[in-house]
């Protein structure tokens, strides 16, 4: 038994993603702790929760709409890694690493909702 977001491939990823996100916001000095460690982990943790909470829905037009909340987070969680690179929190190393999951992760949905009907 499981619910139908399980299966979901981006769901998967994005917990994934926001795992690894966890980690790089536990990295990051405590003087950000309610600062840009909070707007990280709440970001990277709103694009699961959006997939999940758009599958339930009845219509096509809402489960696109809580897809759309998915990428706008992915959009900002790309803004918090520019953030930490410039505050060199992370080196160039990770930075391109978890900009290529987002990448990833935001042309994954893109194409997920196109296919919706």
């Amino acid at each position: 038994m499981s619910f139908k977001f399980e299966k979901l491939i981006i769901w998967q990823k994005a917990m994934d993603f926001g795992e690894e996100i966890s980690l790089l916001a536990d990295s990051f000095p405590k003087k950000e702790i309610f600062n840009l460690s909070s707007q990280i982990l709440r970001a990277s943790d709103s694009i699961a929760l959006n997939i999940s909470e758009g599958s339930i829905e009845q219509s096509t037009a809402e489960f696109k709409r809580f897809l759309n909340y998915s990428i706008r987070s992915i959009a900002e969680v790309v803004t918090c890694l520019h953030k930490a690179k410039r505050h060199n929190y992370i080196n160039e190393e990770k930075f391109q690493f978890l900009y290529a999951k987002s990448f990833e992760l935001m042309n994954m949905t893109l194409s997920f909702k196109s296919k919706l009907k």
